[in-house]
């Protein structure tokens, strides 16, 4: 749980600042190690080759790494304030931005063609600092930051000579304060505080200190005086006065880089540190729980369930409790206490409106035993709860709350099985099945993008169920049933947050309870009490995080929830009023989905929405020149920038798509750096704003494979710059799969020289030499051979005892390489 890995950092970290921030310059010998402080050998410094060259494409580059530089320090910053997992999402998600950055002069290629040190050592730092925070390491996070700055430095100087790397970085610095805004608005006033001390200590001994200093002194002293009021008033918790701190320290570093550099360096830094800010509110939104809104969506799930329900009690011809289900979920929608009857008005008022209109016809077609009208009153419900759905829970919740609504119907179509009713199973599986296909909710892509394994299993089990009740398989009914069930709450605990989970999961618990009820009204009261023993013994496991989650928000709704429950299968079994008691429970798990909400701490999504809206107003008033530079430059780069923006800004209010606006802002604010320094022909960013540059094939070859093989004796992980384990020990006949874990495309290729004599060479690819493999990985004709990516497996059989020595091509110089001993 998040207090003890805060307990950890904090223990470890903070009262460690001097290996942190305030420790970058601390030295080795006569070598500095302050990120940023070093001039690589035989590079130009403030001579008139350098200025010139720094008004070119390398300045654009050189800018998208101060906007990285930024995002290390986000990571960092979140690692001193106790919040090690989250600083390492975001250092793994910037590691994922280099690393996709595709294109001549996308960060990534021209990092590795300016400089293979660099490139190899900032790939290993920035690894070393997500793995480090991840673990509660603070000293190995404090390395692995300072390193992976000093690395982008050094290059920054060989792209655009010191002087022009000094401006990137007084930029750089004027972000690092929007760090302690964004840990003031999260509540983490006291490390805001720390961290805005450890910032000033840093920053008076680098280089860009002296360079602002005696380029533009009044911009020296405003930004000394915004660090000062920003660790004052994080001190007071006063997050307003933190926030005009940060302004003003955004914009005297504007107004210094100008000073230093010429005027494209400098606005080319300008948008990448606008690039820097939106990274800042992503990281806040992403550190508050799901919003009341969530909650909300949560209990309009439930009405799904229940509809269903009733749709399948009608057709047993149990029509009075069907349409008294019915009338009561529109009673429950309209003596609303808690909001959801406004939100969903408000959200989205036509879905409001279909919704209420279904519902009644619902009601009325199955009182009149209509079963054409039931079926088509119940889409009508079904279609514009999913759209209200998606306004209110955005992007990722919808995805959750549609894979709870799929494990109810799974749920459904097994008692369905079990009533001897194989047909209508089968057919409440194969419409779960095509609402799948069809990306309703966007549950398909979600699950497909998070985990290729889950993905891939979920649909062989799910095609499987629906044979299996067809055909009347009692026991791969069952394999399957609980299979498809498995992974789906497999993806919610990878997508979401235990408290995301926890309101989804309320839902699917309320079904279980009316599906005790339905069954008791069609006198299967044992079977009823069989599923509120089965429901609770899933909740007592865990329940994907539910468990804990509502224990520790509301204990009394806890202790009713489970006891309530168990009333309801006590009533079905014993002929009591079994509906009654469902409909008490169904108080319990709304209860639920708020509690588990509300004790998350609620969605900063607010908090991050006003960091955009403070770069909308910046650009707007034309600070620094850079709105009337950007327009001039480009008017398609500037109109894209205020789109994006806006979008952004859109979504943070609304709790929709954050991760993918934030992602198309920086894209946006990319290509921006190109048009302001006269280069927007070479960006990297199309005018669509998606990713341009060659397209590499990466192809696996034979023993290259989806997912990981059932029958595989071990499994190595392929991980971005090593594999893991890095030696193993395997018996003769073993056979091991090489998973990839992250990172680009890896190869698994043996040193010839360094495997057992008479041993036949492996590698993937299924290349005979170690030369053919070395050739075959090719990325410059545009096809790679031996490639293992996202969601395979290399698989080999080791059948020759002794030593193999093995190592991934386009990472070897990162030394990601490993060992297999092969004993008899």
């Amino acid at each position: 749980m998040r207090p003890n890995r805060r307990q950890l950092l904090r223990s470890a970290g903070l009262a460690a600042a001097a290996v942190g921030l305030a420790g970058c310059n601390s030295t080795t010998g006569n070598e500095s190690t302050s990120p940023g402080t070093d001039t690589p050998s035989g590079t130009t410094t403030d001579d008139d080759s350098s200025e010139s060259a720094s008004v070119s494409v390398d300045a654009a580059v050189a800018a998208e790494w101060t906007a990285m530089r930024s995002r290390l320090d986000d990571a960092y910053a979140l690692g001193l304030a106790g919040l090690g997992g989250e600083g390492a999402s975001v250092a793994g998600r910037t590691f994922e931005r280099f690393e996709n950055a595709s294109g001549e002069y996308g960060a990534h290629e021209y990092l590795e063609h300016t400089s293979t040190a660099n490139y190899e050592g900032f790939e290993t730092a920035i690894v070393d600092l997500q793995e480090s925070l991840s673990e509660g390491d603070a000293e190995g996070a404090a390395e692995g930051w300072r390193s992976a700055h000093q690395h982008l430095r050094e290059a920054q100087i060989a792209a655009v000579g010191e002087s022009g790397a000094n401006a990137l970085g007084v930029l750089r610095f004027g972000a690092a304060v929007n760090n302690v805004e964004l840990l003031a608005a999260a509540g983490e006033s006291e490390a805001a505080a720390t961290v805005a001390g450890e910032i000033t200590a840093w920053w008076h001994d680098v280089p860009e200190h002296d360079a602002i200093e005696a380029a533009d002194h009044e911009a020296y002293g405003n930004l000394e005086e915004a660090m000062a009021a920003a660790r004052s008033a994080a001190q007071n918790g006063d997050l307003a006065g933190v926030r005009s701190a940060s302004d003003a320290a955004v914009n005297a570093t504007v107004s210094g880089a100008a000073a230093i550099a010429n005027e494209k360096l400098a606005s080319a830094g300008h948008l990448a540190a606008y690039q820097a800010q939106g990274w800042d509110a992503a990281a806040l939104a992403s550190l508050g729980g799901p919003s009341t809104n969530y909650a909300h969506a949560a209990v309009l799930n439930s009405y799904r369930t229940r509809v269903y329900d009733a749709h399948w009690l009608a057709a047993r011809g149990a029509a009075d409790t069907a349409q008294t289900m019915v009338d009561d979920v529109f009673e429950h929608f309209e003596t609303d206490e808690r909001g959801y009857h406004e939100a969903l008005e408000e959200a989205n008022a036509e879905a409001y409106e279909g919704f209420e209109s279904g519902l009644s016809s619902t009601s009325t077609a199955v009182g009149n035993g209509n079963a054409s009208g039931v079926d088509s009153a119940i889409e009508t419900v079904d279609d514009n709860l999913v759209t209200g759905i998606e306004a209110l829970a955005g992007a990722t919740g919808a995805t959750l709350l549609q894979a709870s609504f799929f494990r109810s119907r799974i749920g459904d179509a097994r008692e369905l099985y079990r009533l001897g009713a194989t047909d209508a199973a089968a057919g409440v599986v194969g419409d779960v099945f095509e609402r799948f296909e069809a990306d309703e909710a966007g549950l398909h892509e979600a699950v497909e993008s998070t985990d290729e394994e889950i993905y891939e299993s979920f649909e062989s089990a799910i095609s499987s169920l629906q044979t299996a009740m067809s055909n009347g398989n009692d026991g791969a009914v069952e394999t399957n049933a609980t299979k498809v069930m498995d992974e789906l709450l497999g993806y919610m605990t990878t997508a979401g947050s235990a408290a995301q989970v926890g309101a989804a999961e309320s839902s699917y618990m309320a079904a279980r309870g009316f599906d005790a009820a339905a069954l008791a009204a069609l006198d299967e009261g044992s079977r009823g009490k069989a599923i509120t023993q089965s429901a609770l013994q899933y909740f007592e496991g865990g329940a994907g995080g539910f468990h804990e989650a509502l224990e520790e928000a509301d204990r009394a709704t806890y202790e009713s929830f489970e006891s309530d429950l168990s009333a309801v299968g006590s009533a079905a079994q014993s002929g009591g009023d079994a509906y009654g008691a469902a409909t008490t429970f169904y108080g319990d798990a709304v209860a639920a989905a708020y509690a588990v909400v509300n004790a998350a701490g609620g969605s900063f999504g607010g908090a991050a929405a006003t960091v955009v809206d403070d770069v909308f107003k910046s650009f707007e008033a034309n600070d620094g020149g850079i709105h009337e530079t950007l327009e001039e430059a480009d008017k398609g780069a500037y109109e894209t920038f205020e789109s994006k923006l806006d979008a952004f800004s859109t979504a943070l209010g609304e709790n929709g798509d954050v991760r993918g606006t934030a992602s198309a802002f920086a894209n946006a604010t990319q290509r921006g750096q190109f048009a302001v320094v006269g280069a927007l022909g070479k960006s990297p960013i199309s005018e669509s704003g998606e990713r341009s540059g060659h397209e590499t094939t990466y192809e696996g070859g034979p023993n290259v494979q989806k997912g990981v093989p059932s029958d595989a004796d071990h499994v190595v992980k392929s991980k971005p710059i090593s594999f893991e384990p890095k030696e193993l020990t395997v018996e003769k006949g073993d056979t091991v799969a090489f998973e990839f874990a992250g990172g680009e495309p890896h190869s698994v290729t043996a040193y010839e020289d360094e495997i057992p004599s008479g041993a036949e060479y492996w590698a993937s690819g299924g290349f005979d030499s170690e030369s053919a493999a070395r050739e075959g990985w090719d990325e410059d004709s545009g096809t790679v051979k031996g490639a293992i990516s996202t969601g395979q497996s290399y698989v080999h059989t080791f059948e020759t005892t002794g030593t193999h020595e093995y190592f991934c091509i386009p990472h070897e110089g990162m030394g990601m390489k490993g060992t297999i001993v092969v004993e008899a």
